[in-house]
């Protein structure tokens, strides 16, 4: 008796994807549309979406948490409904909230391709070394920096060395690398934040568009200004024909900029010790404004030209500083951070007698935050509104006046009155008409 033939079951991976299907008897359920997590989908995963990716883009998410999984398979699982927010279908476009629950396949089921491999380390152990030594606050949400000079911020065109290509050593526990949320020049040392997770990325980013932010730069500049505390406030544009690398003060196109300043100290009337305030955040605005009114910062070339050296030995390194940070936390107290002076400021300093212990008093006092955009708005409403009662109030003086008779000749105009005679001149007889001499007298 010959054996029955048997036909060999379709591979799972042979199968084109369909619709809602029910699990035969006796047969065990990896994943489905509809399929209960305590049987038959135990190895389905569960995720809740936690305050950092509130509001974000389902597709959004699993490129932040699940970068193996590409668009087309989240795709795929959103149109056959095997991905589920709180138990409902979903699209890869649809906004997810805190608190819900994803659903999605088993680790090893519906893949397009392998599971990635872990990305291969891209920094020596001295660069990491390098980029944790510039660490000088670290929390749950932020890190903040203490950037050299010479370090661009982002990379560009020639520029292969930046704190961005240094995220990676700073990830520390997190699943995440930081995330820059402002930006330093290349030659400007001091505090620069990085946000540690995408939701604190969202948080400080406002923090800096709305001028939240407390930001204070020190600098040395040639000369010393007339005016020793003052806000200087000059629009600044791109300059044409520099491809958008240099700016310049622009009173017709230009950006409004304000930036307060005070000088701390001054070397006789060679240079300048200065604390800087910005209130805008328009690039190159603390260059641009200190040539603006003629006091370079030291070692500034792009800006200040052969003026903006010391002769001597000050090095010619741009004296620019961010030396303090202070800003609201998402999740406590505010952050605020003080970043020492590189080597060649602070031998600048030494050369030149300054004080040290004198500079952290400027703009100690936070004062009132910079009006936003809306309260200046409603201010310009106020005053224009304020204008528009005075000229009704005009109009209604004048059609009060007592109105004329009919027919009556129009009223001549009054003759205007004769200015005062001038006093006369000594020796000189008055300009005045003569009066006539009496008849009879000499």
């Amino acid at each position: 008796m010959k054996p029955p033939i048997r036909t060999p079951a379709r591979k799972p991976a042979d199968r084109k994807p369909s619709g809602p299907r029910r699990p035969s008897p006796g047969r065990t359920r990896t994943a489905g549309v509809g399929a209960s997590i305590s049987k038959g989908s135990a190895e389905a995963r569960q995720f809740t979406v936690d305050a950092d990716d509130d509001g974000i883009r389902l597709d959004r998410w699993f490129h932040r948490h699940l970068p193996d999984v590409n668009f087309n398979l989240v795709s795929r699982w959103a149109r056959t409904g095997q991905v589920r927010l709180d138990g409902k279908r979903v699209g890869p476009g649809d906004r997810i909230a805190s608190g819900q629950t994803i659903r999605i396949p088993p680790a090893d089921g519906d893949t397009d391709r392998p599971a990635a491999k872990p990305a291969p380390r891209t920094l020596s152990e001295d660069q990491v070394a390098f980029a944790q030594s510039l660490v000088i606050h670290k929390d749950r949400a932020a890190l903040v920096i203490n950037k050299p000079p010479g370090l661009a911020t982002q990379g560009g065109t020639r520029t292969h060395a930046h704190v961005d290509g240094l995220t990676e050593a700073l990830m520390y526990e997190s699943p995440v690398r930081p995330k820059l949320v402002h930006r330093l020049d290349k030659d400007t040392s001091g505090a620069l934040l990085l946000a540690r997770t995408p939701g604190s990325a969202a948080y400080f980013s406002k923090r800096f568009a709305g001028r939240s932010a407390k930001k204070i730069y020190w600098a040395l500049v040639v000369g010393v200004p007339d005016i020793y505390s003052g806000l200087i406030e000059l629009p600044i544009a791109k300059q044409p024909g520099t491809g958008g690398e240099k700016m310049h003060v622009d009173t017709e196109n230009g950006q409004p900029s304000r930036t307060a300043y005070q000088v701390i100290e001054r070397a006789g009337s060679r240079a300048a010790w200065v604390a800087l305030q910005p209130f805008t955040g328009r690039t190159h605005q603390l260059r641009v404004h200190l040539a603006a009114i003629g006091h370079p910062i030291v070692g500034d070339g792009k800006y200040g030209g052969p003026d903006a050296f010391l002769t001597g030995t000050i090095s010619r390194k741009m004296h620019l500083h961010a030396r303090r940070l202070k800003i609201a936390h998402p999740d406590g107290p505010a952050i605020d951070v003080i970043a020492d002076l590189p080597e060649h400021f602070a031998d600048s300093m030494e050369q030149l007698g300054f004080d040290l212990s004198l500079g952290d008093a400027a703009f100690a006092d936070d004062g009132p935050p910079p009006a936003t955009r809306e309260v200046k708005k409603q201010q310009a409403k106020a005053h224009a509104k304020t204008l528009r009662k005075e000229r009704r109030g005009e109009r209604r003086s004048r059609s009060t006046a007592a109105p004329k008779a009919k027919g009556s000749a129009p009223a001549r105009p009054k003759k205007a009155a004769k200015p005062a005679a001038a006093p006369k001149a000594p020796g000189r007889a008055h300009p005045g008409p003569s009066r006539p001499t009496p008849r009879g007298k000499g």
